[in-house]
C-alpha cells in the first residue's frame, strides 16, 4: 500500500470525523470547533491511501521557540504500519530544531512516542482542564 503524507488542508469534515470516531475521541462530539481547530492549527500533516485518511497530526507554536502537537492519530485499522512515525518525522522536518518540542501522552501512546524521540518531562507534572473522556 502506497502511503502519502501530505501537507495540505483539503480535507473534509467528514474524514475528519471518521478517523476521530474510529478512534474513539470525544473531540468528534464537537465536530465544527474540531475541524476549525485543525484547519487554523500551524501545522496538519495528514497520510493518505488514495482517497482515504488513514490519520493525522496537528501542531500549535509560536512559529520560532516552541511547538505543541495537541493530536496525532491514526485510523484503528491501520495502526502499526508506521504511519505515525511518518506523520511525527514530517513534523520533525518543521520543528526538530526548535527548542521545545511538548505533547500529552497516556497509555499506549507513551510507549509510542518514547520510539520516535520524546522522553518524560524531568519531574513535571501534566495538568489541565479537560472535557474529554478518554484519559
Amino acid at each position: 500500500m502506497k502511503i502519502i503524507i501530505s501537507e495540505t488542508r483539503d480535507i473534509s469534515i467528514e474524514q475528519i470525523l471518521d478517523l476521530y470516531q474510529a478512534n474513539e475521541w470525544s473531540s468528534a462530539k464537537k465536530p465544527n470547533q474540531l475541524y476549525n481547530a485543525l484547519m487554523h492549527s500551524h501545522s496538519l500533516v495528514s497520510a493518505w491511501h488514495n482517497d482515504t485518511l488513514l490519520g493525522l497530526g496537528n501542531a500549535i507554536s509560536d512559529g520560532h521557540l516552541v511547538v505543541y502537537y495537541p493530536h496525532l492519530l491514526v485510523h484503528p485499522n491501520y495502526q502499526g504500519q508506521g504511519i505515525g512515525q511518518m506523520i511525527v518525522a514530517k513534523m520533525q522536518e518543521k520543528y526538530g530544531h526548535f527548542h521545545m518540542q511538548m505533547l500529552t501522552a497516556d497509555g499506549r501512546a507513551i510507549e509510542f512516542y518514547e520510539k520516535v524521540g520524546f522522553e518524560r518531562a524531568g519531574k513535571t507534572e501534566p495538568m489541565w482542564i479537560y472535557s474529554g473522556k478518554e484519559h
